[in-house]
């Protein structure tokens, strides 16, 4: 038993004053608003699908009234779960299982979804804000458009709540209720991951819009200009919620699990990272089918693809197929239940588009050397990358599953096949944007390149010659990219060819789509910055005694006292580190233990100081009996904010595209069909 950990928690027990009425009535009324919600969204799929060919208006209108209907129920039920675990009603399982009355009011609100059930319930609250959204603001959209995406939207929405009805309900009563909860899981007590899954399913979920518009365009037999740009904001918003919910989940890990990673291949961080790779193409390829009418068999495949790998990790975190941190546990009956949801959603989906793919021919036309063909060519290696990680995920498993085989794919594997794939799309990503579109020339684009490609050559040279190629390679393309991307504005606004007075108006005049799109870029250019440097890193593990002192990475880092200290709803050890340089004191860090006495679990919380180009990081990892001291991890990460930094960029950039007026609204006036498809 370690000294000190095993003292008083400090909890304090938040008594319930509802009334006894409250706690009987506002968990029924949730369920009862899920059981309507059900009803609500399959109507919502059958009327949206089937009233366009009745060619009948007030039918058509009745799926946008149906969308809001549903949201308002599921709403409904949202809130009411919440309620249970504010308020503490143990007499919900869920509540019970998974909340307590001594765990701040934060992470008894968040505890809603931070397991199966709850989890699904925000799941198809998302889905139903997508249609409730569409119906609000799709008046521009053609009313047989907006009614067959609504009710695309509707069955799928539907099927998963019907899911949650039936084997997943999260308002199942427990009688006798217990005094108290079994808590929240300590290492989900932290307010990064109570904002993480309704960032990120907000994320997946999201590319159900893009997945409904190329079912209704399949349905139709026609997909054009106007068609990309009602899908291109719906993907956009959707990979910026993916990109956030990705980058604060990394963040997460790294500063919570103690382990000093940003990411580690685990088979659901790969789950999430699927759906980002081909809702980048899908974004991509958008552009196109605007811009040209070209690529537009593909860019629907892409839009099922996104969305089904989406369904896929739901499927693979609840099923229990994958052991992983993120996981949830989850009865068969629950994993066979999503299985044939998918099957249905994917397999039919997929028929649809054999069927209906010939009539999508595409009618622009460009060249091999073209923007468009930098887009085809950023397709192809961002496909292959999600290819080469969908294999190494689901591999090891089905392999154990038929033949009983146990096999294991880690960070080495992912590291030798996806980095060489990187690498062209990190060349061609100085290169397109500045290319024409429809027919481009080579040579003057690589004229206006030449500092970019400087200023790369220069810093693989200087990191190079340490004997670093890996980290040099990587620096030298998040450079590149960068470096592209200011290269690329400058252009734009004439930099140092006019005064300095025109060049902030034309500035200021830049589309912001573009300003978006740049920012998108080099804040992917400061990710790979982030993830090179991070294998300059530099770590001890050692045990230290009070007084007593190491050094890394240029500093002396000096164990100065272990103490106890008082939590919320736990107890804790605290290390106090000095960092010193040239005898000087100039940073103090404080890492941790905490004990939760409920679920009697002990997590690190790791010590973390940055200056934005790096972090100073350390984790107090135990107290070995006898030894009176602690065993300490100390880090030093070079450029390690930069990934998220560069996360955060990326979405930005994504919310300053969507802010473009002409992305929003101005969609083409569609042309009529030269003859009507039955």
């Amino acid at each position: 038993m370690e000294p000190g950990l095993w003292a008083g928690t400090g909890c304090k027990r938040v008594e319930y004053h509802a009334s006894e009425g409250e706690r009987i009535v506002i968990p029924e009324l949730g369920h009862f608003a899920l059981a309507l919600a059900v009803a609500l969204a399959f109507a919502q799929g059958v009327i949206g699908i089937f009233a366009p060919g009745l060619r009948d208006p007030r039918a058509m209108r009745a799926a946008p009234a149906l969308a809001l209907s549903h949201f308002l129920a599921i709403g409904a039920a949202f809130l009411g779960l919440i309620y249970a675990g504010v308020v503490s009603d143990f007499t919900v399982e869920n509540v019970a299982d998974f909340s307590s009355a001594a765990v701040p009011l934060i992470y008894r609100i968040s505890g809603t979804w931070g397991n199966h059930d709850g989890s699904m319930v925000l799941w198809c609250f998302i889905l139903s804000l997508c249609g409730a959204t569409v119906a609000a603001f799709g008046n521009g959209l053609p009313a047989s458009l907006r009614a067959r995406v609504l009710g695309v939207l509707g069955l799928v929405s539907g099927g998963f709540l019907l899911f949650t009805l039936t084997v997943s309900d999260p308002f199942t009563r427990l009688w006798p209720p217990p005094l108290d909860g079994a808590g929240v899981n300590p290492i989900l007590q932290d307010p990064g991951l109570a904002f993480h899954p309704p960032v990120l399913y907000t994320g997946y979920v999201g590319f159900s819009v893009a997945f409904a518009f190329a079912i209704a365009a399949l349905i139709e037999g026609r997909i054009d200009a106007a068609w990309g740009r009602w899908v291109r904001p719906w993907a956009l918003l959707s990979w910026c919620f993916l990109t956030a919910g990705i980058a604060l989940g990394s963040w997460w890990s790294y500063y919570t699990l103690g382990w000093g990673g940003y990411w580690f291949w685990d088979p659901v961080e790969n789950a999430a990272l699927l759906p980002w790779l081909t809702g980048t193409a899908l974004l991509h390829c958008a552009i196109v089918v605007e811009k040209r009418e070209a690529l537009k068999a593909w860019t629907v495949l892409l839009a099922i693809a996104t969305f089904s790998l989406s369904l896929s990790g739901t499927f693979l975190v609840r099923s229990g197929i994958l052991n992983s941190v993120h996981s949830f546990a989850a009865a068969p009956d629950q994993g066979l239940f999503i299985l044939g949801l998918l099957g249905l959603t994917i397999g039919g989906s997929l028929l649809l588009f054999a069927i209906r793919a010939p009539v999508l021919a595409a009618t622009g036309v460009y060249a091999p050397l073209s923007r468009e063909s930098a887009l085809v060519l950023n397709n192809i290696f961002l496909c292959s990358i999600a290819t080469v990680v969908f294999v190494g995920t689901l591999y090891p498993p089905f392999v154990n599953l038929l033949f009983g085989i146990q096999l294991s794919i880690g960070a080495p594997f992912f590291n030798q096949t996806v980095l060489p794939l990187a690498g062209p799309i990190i060349l061609a990503m100085g290169v397109g944007p500045m290319m024409a579109w429809k027919r481009a020339a080579l040579l003057p684009v690589l004229r206006q390149l030449w500092l970019a490609a400087a200023v790369g050559l220069l810093v693989f040279l200087v990191v190079a010659a340490n004997r670093h190629v890996i980290a040099a390679l990587g620096l030298a393309g998040g450079a590149w990219v960068v470096m592209a991307a200011v290269t690329d504005v400058a252009g734009r606004i004439r930099l140092f060819r006019v005064s300095p007075g025109v060049s902030a108006a034309r500035l200021l005049a830049l589309p912001r789509a573009a300003v978006g799109a740049t920012l998108g870029h080099i804040g992917f250019g400061m990710m790979v910055l982030g993830i090179a440097g991070m294998t300059l890193a530099t770590q001890k593990v050692i045990v230290l005694v009070p007084g007593q002192s190491t050094e890394l990475g240029g500093y002396t880092w000096t164990l100065n006292d272990i103490h106890d200290a008082p939590g919320p709803n736990f107890s804790q050890r605290v290390a106090d580190i000095s960092l010193s340089e040239n005898g000087k004191v100039f940073m103090t860090l404080h890492p941790a233990r905490r004990f939760f006495a409920a679920q009697k679990v002990i997590t690190n919380t790791a010590a973390i100081r940055t200056n934005g180009f790096q972090d100073i990081y350390a984790v107090f990892a135990s107290e070995p009996p006898g030894s009176g001291g602690a065993e300490l991890r100390l880090n030093r990460h070079p450029l390690a904010p930069e990934i998220w930094l560069g996360g955060l960029v990326m979405a930005l950039g994504g919310g300053i595209s969507l802010s473009d007026r002409r992305l929003r609204v101005g969609a083409p006036a569609r042309k009529k069909p030269a003859g009507a498809v039955a």
